[in-house]
């Protein structure tokens, strides 16, 4: 994996098999304004230890550098020892940086929860940042390079694909330079990656807003004979689109000894309380709806959105949620609420026959936050009528049928069946009026594949069946190529974790209803890609703002996509199908990742009227764990009924099923 290369004037270090990485610099100092000086290797030699390794040096400004580079594996290990023997104080930056072998055809780039791929298409209605080929506009928030921070990042890695190979070039989130960085860049059809220590966030700065912040430049003070230690790893392998998964396993594992999860709560403990904060503050029974936000602040209730979509941010999901618990612990008023708000929501149809977006209390039943008020998004309708597949089911079972539930599902799952085309795809929009599909560019109806599987046996037609296996193969491509997109509303075409959560739960519900290998194969790498949000270490946050001061975890939260640049619980929806993953191939860290999820939304949710200054069972939406719509350290004073509602399911999931998740003594951490 590791070899030196003397035919140049230089040598070089050749790093991988076929491909290989060829390393000619030790590092690169970065001034305050942007110069750049290379640290070219002058001298390379084997490890004397004996083990699998070279060590490489070179100087620059009067700094000084050994780079140990070690083979761990599949893995490259690499210590850099920098010392600086100046005479005068010398302000810059280090960077690591490696130039990709091949060509890249298009700019491939990963940063976990932060950037995949181009990362936007031209035609996304949401502005945030894009790389480019060429024709950049900064202003736009395009460009053919990008610095990030690494508390942007689920883990601080970043992947380049080339048509020969794909590199992952991977640090620590903190370092003795400070929070350190990641980058890439295209120039032609040469492309490179990097490390910033510490970082810097150039061109521009993606804050949550359209318009772009100027540049983010950090450097380091160094003094005359300061030494520090820095450490990276490097991964090279041939250019498949899921060619990430084995280093970002590799780092989790690494992650997972240093950073430990710290549950406030016991899942029983937490569902007693969303269950209350659901009903308590969320539910409405004048409009018999779950109002989508509930300020902390209750002096000032006209805050709180009045508004309930069916599926998604409010609605049939979450009433299925308090509905299930109500019914475990026998609380009448719980079972009573959840069934009114799904009553409401079964009985409304749309002029074509649908389950209607979203209602609100100005304006009634509508469309939602669609790019065109006359139209339905896919996913809503869908997870909408998967759990009332799922609640109508579970009245069954409590011998209390509800058949306007079961006539709502049924519809629903005539219209996506008839909204399938020759290809498979069931339409990301459709016509409230006629039911036409008016866009299917994108894996937005990807839900209904789990609907239409769960229905068919509810309702005993196993032609639904056949159309979700159809549903399946087309869009098994998004899943293969590791670009998923679509998924919520208010995201348009853009990647997010929510486009992996609806990946996971379809082919999971395909492969429990069909058996063999493809659908497995699927489930498996659409948990692999929605691992590329998770969180596998915990940011550090200054002690006086409010997630510092309450030691929050971020191990195993989701960044919700690169345009939402927070942390958010939705992926709770699915622990179920990531459990039961675990239990079809026996691999352990799907398991261990599970958990890792349910331990970080056992945080923040409020124990008591004025915990964190929210009421008892509220849950927030967002927690900002980095530069973007707020400060780092914050977190949003709404709490969110899908919040409260997810974080239910699964308390409930795991009150369900002891074996993935033991049970806690009560009150312990």
């Amino acid at each position: 994996m590791l070899s030196l290369d003397r035919s140049s004037t230089r040598p070089r270090l050749l790093v991988g098999g076929h491909p290989q990485v060829a390393v000619e610099q030790v590092a690169a100092l970065m001034a305050p304004a942007g110069q750049v000086t290379r640290m070219v290797v002058d001298d390379a030699a084997p490890l004397t230890d004996g083990s699998d390794g070279f060590v490489l040096h070179g100087d620059a400004s009067g700094m000084r550098a050994a780079s140990r580079w070690r083979v761990e594996g599949d893995v490259v290990a690499v210590d850099l020892h920098l010392a600086y023997d100046g005479a005068d104080d010398l302000e810059t930056g280090v960077r690591i940086a490696l130039d990709l072998p091949g060509r890249a055809v298009e700019p491939n780039w990963m940063v976990p929860g932060c950037f995949y791929r181009h990362n936007r298409f031209a035609e996304c209605l949401r502005r945030y940042p894009r790389a480019v080929a060429a024709g950049e506009d900064t202003g736009l928030l395009e460009s053919s390079w990008w610095s990030f921070r690494s508390d942007r990042t689920a883990m601080p890695v970043v992947f380049g694909w080339t048509d020969v190979a794909c590199v992952g070039l991977a640090t620590e989130p903190l370092t003795p330079l400070g929070l350190s960085g990641v980058g890439f860049g295209l120039d032609g059809q040469t492309a490179w990656i990097w490390l910033d220590f510490p970082y810097r966030e150039e061109p521009v700065v993606y804050d949550g807003s359209p318009l772009p912040a100027p540049a983010d430049v950090r450097w380091h003070r160094w003094r005359p004979g300061e030494r520090r230690r820095l450490c990276f790893r490097v991964a090279v392998t041939t250019p498949q689109p899921h060619a990430y998964n084995p280093f970002v396993r590799h780092l989790y594992d690494r992650h997972r000894r240093d950073h430990h999860v710290a549950p406030w709560m016991s899942p029983a403990q937490a569902a007693a309380l969303t269950a209350h904060g659901l009903h308590r503050w969320h539910w409405r029974p004048e409009h018999d709806a779950l109002y989508e936000t509930a300020t902390f602040d209750r002096a000032h209730p006209q805050l709180d959105r009045a508004h309930m979509h069916v599926g998604w941010v409010s609605g049939a999901p979450w009433a299925h949620a308090l509905l299930a618990y109500g019914h475990k612990t026998g609380n009448g008023p719980y079972v009573e609420a959840a069934a009114r708000v799904l009553d409401k929501i079964a009985a409304a149809r749309t002029p074509a026959g649908t389950l209607w977006g979203m209602w609100t209390a100005e304006r009634g039943w509508r469309g939602g936050w669609n790019p065109d008020a006359s139209w339905l998004h896919a996913r809503t309708l869908a997870e909408a009528t998967l759990f009332l597949v799922r609640a109508a089911r579970l009245q069954d079972r409590h011998g209390t049928a509800r058949p306007t539930w079961l006539r709502a599902a049924t519809d629903n799952l005539g219209f996506a069946a008839r909204s399938q085309d020759a290809s498979g795809n069931l339409g990301s929009y459709y016509h409230l009026e006629t039911g036409a599909v008016v866009e299917r560019g994108s894996a937005a109806g990807m839900l209904w594949i789990a609907a239409l599987v769960e229905g068919a046996g509810l309702i005993d037609e196993p032609d639904l069946l056949a159309v979700a296996r159809r549903a399946g193969d087309h869009y098994a491509a998004f899943v293969e190529d590791a670009f998923i997109y679509g998924a919520p509303e208010d995201v348009h075409l853009a990647p997010t974790s929510e486009d992996a959560y609806n990946a996971l739960i379809a082919y999971i519900a395909l492969y429990e209803a069909d058996g063999g290998d493809r659908w497995l194969r699927l489930a498996r790498q659409a948990a692999d890609w929605m691992m590329t949000f998770r969180y596998s270490y915990n940011v550090a946050f200054d002690e006086r703002t409010v997630l510092g001061r309450y030691d929050f975890r971020s191990r195993g939260a989701d960044q919700a996509s690169p345009s939402n640049q927070h942390l958010h619980a939705y992926g709770l929806v699915c622990l179920a199908e990531l459990a039961r993953l675990w239990r079809h191939t026996g691999d352990d860290h799907y398991l261990q990742r599970a958990r890792d999820n349910l331990d970080c939304f056992l945080q923040f949710v409020a124990r008591q009227d004025g915990d964190f200054n929210a009421r008892k069972g509220m849950v927030t939406e967002r927690y900002y764990q980095t530069n973007c719509f707020q400060p780092k350290g914050s977190l949003l004073t709404l709490s969110h009924a899908w919040c409260v509602g997810v974080t239910l399911h699964g308390c409930l999931v795991a009150m369900d099923d002891p074996e993935a998740f033991p049970p806690r003594q009560e009150g312990s951490a």
